[in-house]
C-alpha cells in the first residue's frame, strides 16, 4: 500500500512539475484535471491504509491492565547466634505459606541483642537463648508485647573437641587438662550456663550460681589452675575456635554441632542437673516504627515458630521441643 502511495505521489509531483513548466489553454486545463485526479487517488489510498491499520490493531489482543497487589511486609527478627542455622529453614517454611513477608534476621549473643534493642534498634521479634535477657526486656524495659511471650525449645551444653585433637579431656570435670579452652563470656547464655555447671560441679568454689554471669574469664582460668582460655563473644565463635583448632576444647550447645558431626567429637552432654534447663523464649517487641501490617506479620510469625511444623524442624537440628 505504501508503495502504491509513493507511486501515486510521484505521478502527482510530475503533474505539478509539468504545470510549473508553463502551458496554456488546453494543456493547462488537462494538467489541472490530472492534478485533481492524482490528489483524489492519493487521498483514497491513504484512507485505505488507515482503515487497514485500524483493522489490524483491532484484531490484536488488548494488553491486560495491571492489577493491584499486596505490598510486601518486612519484619526484623533478633535471634540468638545458636539459632542462626535452624531459623533459615524455619523462614523458608514460613515463606511457603506467606511469600509476601520478608524476614530479616539479626543474629548475635542474646546479651548483645538485648543491648541493641534497649538502645533503640528497630526489632519486631526477639528470640533469646536464655530467660534472663527476655525477663529484663519484659520486666525492666517494658518492651515485650503483652501476651506474646512463649518458650520454644530447650538446648543442652556440650563439651566438644576436634576429632583429631588427641585431647586427654573427657568432659567438664577434667576440662582443666586441656591446653586451651574456648569459652563464651558471662553475658552470653552459653557462657553463663557453663559457669553454672562448673559451680555445681565444684570447679568454681566460692562462687554463687546467682552471680555466675559476673564471673570473668580470668577468674575461671585461675580456678582451673591457670589453663589458657580464649574468651568468645557468642556461641558460634566458640564452635569456630574448636573447629579451626584454635582451641583444644570448648563448651557450646548440642544444636550447634549440627553439620559438624564429621569434624567434632562430643566429649560430654552436660547434665541439666548441672547447667539447668536452656530454655529459649520468643516474644514480640514493642516497635513504635512498625505499621499495622508489620505488627500483624510479627505476631503471625511467632505463631508459626511455636507451631507443630516448626517443632519438627527444631527437632531435626538437635533442639528439644518438650518445653512448657
Amino acid at each position: 500500500m505504501k508503495k502504491k502511495i509513493a507511486a501515486l505521489s510521484m505521478v502527482f509531483v510530475m503533474a505539478v512539475l509539468t504545470a510549473c513548466g508553463g502551458s496554456s489553454g488546453t494543456d493547462a486545463g488537462q494538467t489541472a484535471k490530472e492534478e485533481t485526479a492524482g490528489a483524489a487517488v492519493a487521498e483514497e489510498a491513504a484512507a485505505e491504509e488507515t482503515a487497514e491499520t485500524v483493522a489490524e490493531e483491532a484484531t490484536e489482543p488488548a494488553e491486560a491492565p495491571e492489577t493491584g497487589s499486596e505490598e510486601g511486609t518486612e519484619i526484623t527478627v533478633f535471634i540468638a547466634a545458636s539459632l542462626n542455622t535452624v531459623m533459615q529453614e524455619v523462614a523458608s517454611a514460613y515463606n511457603e505459606i506467606h511469600p509476601e513477608v520478608s524476614i530479616v534476621y539479626n543474629a548475635d549473643s542474646s546479651g548483645t541483642l538485648l543491648t541493641q534493642i534497649e538502645n533503640g534498634a528497630p526489632c519486631d521479634v526477639f528470640f533469646s537463648a536464655a530467660q534472663k535477657q527476655m525477663n529484663k526486656l519484659q520486666d525492666e524495659d517494658g518492651l515485650v508485647v503483652e501476651g506474646t511471650r512463649a518458650n520454644v525449645v530447650n538446648n543442652q551444653v556440650v563439651v566438644v573437641t576436634r576429632k583429631d585433637s588427641g585431647t586427654a579431656v573427657t568432659g567438664l570435670s577434667d576440662i582443666a587438662n586441656a591446653e586451651s579452652i574456648a569459652l563464651a563470656d558471662g553475658s552470653v547464655p552459653v557462657g553463663r550456663y557453663t559457669r553454672v555447671a562448673m559451680i555445681n560441679a565444684g570447679l568454681l568454689p566460692g562462687y554463687d550460681v546467682d552471680g555466675a554471669a559476673d564471673i570473668t574469664t580470668a577468674q575461671v582460668s585461675e580456678a582451673l589452675g591457670g589453663v589458657e582460655i580464649s574468651e568468645q563473644g557468642n556461641v558460634s565463635k566458640v564452635l569456630a575456635a574448636v573447629v579451626e583448632a584454635s582451641c583444644e576444647v570448648g563448651t557450646t550447645y548440642y544444636s550447634d554441632t549440627y553439620g559438624y558431626e564429621d569434624q567434632l567429637d562430643i566429649l560430654e552432654y552436660v547434665s541439666y542437673d548441672l547447667s539447668g534447663n536452656v530454655i529459649y523464649p520468643i516474644a514480640q517487641v514493642v516497635n513504635e516504627e512498625a505499621d499495622e501490617a508489620e505488627r500483624a506479620a510479627a505476631a503471625d510469625f511467632i505463631s508459626f515458630v511455636t507451631g507443630d511444623e516448626a517443632k519438627a524442624i527444631f527437632q531435626a537440628y538437635y533442639f528439644d521441643t518438650d518445653v512448657e
